[in-house]
């Protein structure tokens, strides 16, 4: 195969990965605290030898998660909160700490306020948070203060990443960092509250179409490309 099948190939390779990103968004529309992804295409360029000129190819390993805001539903619930503006919770997982912003909750049989994973939710002095199993009503305050019957037992931590490029996704609506995390100076916490996927589903069908019509214009290159060198190795050996 020569440059131009390995050019057209990278490209088929990144949009089959962009294609899978739209998919996955579109199958997520309607879960809480999802962030849309999008993949990032790059140009990786190699030089050649002798005078020939360089080689350019598409890279798509790279992949953004959006920080828009999704939209807060009222629910109701004890220990669904969200979170407005910047912030995400901290999980305690096998694979260590991570943040998400799907605040879905719940008590498990220890009194540990969990997601529905059964990851416990930390504090903000990174402890597990436990409610009194006599308490006959939760209130969380806008700083993510937990009270049971009034009196305050924890506060949900509410962290940023120190730096947001090294934000990288998880499973499901997990994200992890390696930089570190800071409190929220003045998080908004809503009780009663879950934030929306923030994905856009006409947007994504239509990049989806556009996807889709991308990689058969890239397929119809191939096949080109590749009964031009059928007939050219045909011609050559008649000679």
């Amino acid at each position: 195969m020569d440059n131009a099948g390995y050019v057209a190939l990278t490209r088929q390779s990144g949009l089959m990965r962009e294609m899978q990103a739209v998919a996955n968004n579109i199958a997520n529309m309607s879960t809480a605290g999802f962030r849309r992804e999008g993949v990032v295409f790059a140009e990786h360029v190699k030089a050649l030898e002798g005078r020939n000129p360089s080689l350019s190819m598409a890279d798509a390993a790279a992949r953004h998660s959006s920080p828009l805001q999704g939209a807060l539903e009222g629910t109701g619930g004890p220990l669904d909160v969200a979170i407005e503006g910047e912030g995400f919770f901290l999980l305690e997982t096998p694979q260590g700490e991570r943040l998400t912003r799907a605040g879905a909750f719940r008590s498990n049989e220890a009194g540990e306020i969990v997601n529905p994973d059964g990851h416990r939710v930390l504090d903000a002095g990174g402890a597990p948070i436990f409610l009194p199993p006599q308490a006959a009503s939760i209130g969380i305050a806008a700083d993510g203060t937990i009270s049971a019957d009034g009196a305050p037992v924890a506060q949900l931590a509410v962290v940023r990443p120190l730096d947001p490029l090294s934000v990288s996704r998880g499973a499901g609506v997990l994200f992890a960092t390696d930089a570190g995390v800071e409190p929220v100076e003045a998080p908004a916490v809503l009780q009663g509250h879950l934030e929306a996927s923030n994905v856009a589903p006409v947007t994504e069908i239509a990049r989806m179409i556009a996807v889709q019509r991308a990689y058969e214009l890239g397929q119809s290159f191939l096949e080109r490309e590749d009964d031009r060198i059928r007939t050219v190795v045909q011609t050559l050996g008649r000679r």
